[in-house]
């Protein structure tokens, strides 16, 4: 018996090594692409070359918003590899589907970037986080109703601020889309600001519980 559940433990492991693998190929693609709408001409005098600068200063926003959106995701990720060693059926395509989400990032930052006074390219940015949320909120629900690899801290309070973590996330960002057509696509990236006192929080959340659960174990 101790064999087979060696056996088993170790199969998780190589699920959970072969998962973060591809998920950190994905990420570095797709932050590396972020980068290349990052550009000044060559050549250019000074007053053309401050104008450029000035000009770029909304991608360099918006790769700066991704960037950082990304790496949480990313950070997420980690936690709930550890949390649920093990993703199969149901759970595995909705990692293949949030996968698939962040590879698509670089496309509404580069409209973001170009078009940040029209509310379609707003709401559309604001989409993608939420459906990015969703899915990697799903696949760790998915993936913790198998009691059989979920660990006890994915039930637990490490399990439940990392949901509520992407919940209000998901939330917050599909709020703001309405609000860039009724109100401006200006007034909704503000908006997006009131995540940050929230992630700030319920990080520290999920790092004290983590912290406390790693003792008691």
């Amino acid at each position: 018996m101790s064999d087979a559940r060696a056996a088993a433990e170790k199969a998780d492991e190589k699920n959970a090594d072969r998962l973060t693998t591809l998920a950190d190929g994905i990420f570095a693609i797709a932050m590396t692409l972020l980068v290349l709408d990052l550009h000044v001409e060559p050549g250019l005098d000074r007053a053309a070359f401050t104008d450029a600068v000035r000009q770029a200063l909304p991608d360099l926003g918006a790769y700066a918003l991704s960037f950082t959106i990304l790496a949480g995701f990313w950070r997420d990720h980690r936690l709930i590899v550890r949390l649920v060693p093990r993703f199969e059926g149901v759970a595995l395509r909705f990692a293949l589907l949030w996968l698939g989400a962040i590879a698509l990032v670089p496309f509404p930052t580069a409209l973001l970037s170009e078009y940040a006074r029209h509310p379609l390219a707003v709401a559309a940015y604001a989409g993608m986080v939420a459906v990015t949320n969703l899915l990697e909120l799903a696949m760790f629900l998915t993936g913790r109703r198998m009691t059989e690899h979920a660990t006890d801290a994915a039930r637990g309070d490490v399990g439940r601020a990392v949901a509520a973590d992407l919940a209000s996330t998901a939330a917050l960002f599909a709020a703001t889309m309405p609000v860039a057509f009724a109100v401006s696509p200006l007034a909704a990236m503000w908006c997006w600001l009131a995540l940050v006192p929230v992630k700030l929080a319920l990080a520290h959340r999920k790092r004290t519980r983590a912290r406390r659960h790693g003792r008691a174990g």
